[in-house]
């Protein structure tokens, strides 16, 4: 069974930095193209990073130059490292598959909140 295991949100000022992890588990990590998902109060659920089998990597505007992905295929886990946060970074964060569509079983998420 998929799972996915997400942690390393935590309440944050503006202008700070969070890093992000999520283990997976009960798939082939390494050949999957990986991505970090967030979904704020009221809206839809948005792509905001992804890291491809090969390393490749793909922002979405309000992440380039903030966020960094990256992946440790030994270890099962992809990471995403937020610099510079705003307030409207709040919100829930998920990893899973890419695209979207081909999504696995979605973990619980960890919440990241931007606040003064």
């Amino acid at each position: 069974q998929v799972q996915l295991v997400e942690s390393g949100g935590d309440l944050v000022q503006p202008g700070g930095s969070l890093r992000l992890s999520c283990v997976a588990s009960g798939m082939t990590f390494k050949i999957r193209a990986m991505g970090w998902y967030r979904q704020a109060p009221g809206k839809e659920r948005e792509l905001v990073a992804e890291v491809g089998s090969d390393g490749i990597t793909n922002y979405a505007d309000s992440a380039k130059g903030r966020f960094t992905i990256s992946r440790d295929n030994a270890k099962n886990t992809v990471y995403l490292q937020m610099k510079d946060l705003k307030f409207e970074d709040t919100a829930v964060y998920y990893c899973n598959v890419v695209p979207e569509r081909r999504a696995v079983n979605w973990g619980q998420g960890t919440q990241v909140t931007v606040s003064s």
